[in-house]
């Protein structure tokens, strides 16, 4: 059972996973694969599927990736659920790891339903376009900039609690 205080941590983190599969549902209503809708000068819609991680890494593996990277989701996640226990009055470190526990899970949810993560952002300027993401890779990426900047503010007696 989580510490009492790490539930706002882990509220946070349902909410990430809320937004990012209501967000997966709204599209997948309105868009058929491959499909690319303009939303303004420099941002598409475009519903992709993608077997593998960051960047398509591993997506022509053969389909071993989807279990690989669903066991890794998990074993993060539990990390994850152990750290904000131990360290959720540390403000900072614990929206970084929330946002990173939501996202992960989000895309966890997708890897068991569809055997592959759901894509829609498009973002793109002067001819060159940016991998499609999603809003669970939204809440990683930030959550992984917030923890290096956690840890960079930190003293060196600071890093060394934070184990």
């Amino acid at each position: 059972m989580p510490a009492r205080n790490a539930r706002p941590w882990l509220a946070l983190a349902g909410g990430v996973i809320a937004l990012d599969q209501l967000s997966k549902w709204v599209v997948l209503g309105a868009l058929h694969f491959g499909e690319t809708r303009y939303v303004a000068p420099f941002w598409n819609w475009v519903l992709t599927f993608n077997p593998g991680a960051a960047f398509s890494f591993l997506s022509d593996a053969g389909g071993w990736q989807r279990w690989f990277f669903t066991a890794l989701s998990f074993g993060v996640s539990a990390w994850i659920v152990v750290m904000l226990r131990r360290h959720h009055r540390e403000t900072g470190l614990s929206l970084a790891l929330a946002l990173v526990l939501g996202g992960a899970i989000g895309n966890v949810i997708d890897r068991i339903r569809f055997g592959a993560v759901v894509d829609f952002i498009q973002w793109h300027a002067a001819g060159y376009y940016w991998p499609a993401f999603n809003v669970a890779d939204s809440a990683i990426t930030l959550g992984a900039v917030l923890l290096v900047w956690d840890q960079w503010r930190r003293k060196p007696d600071d890093a060394d609690a934070v184990q």
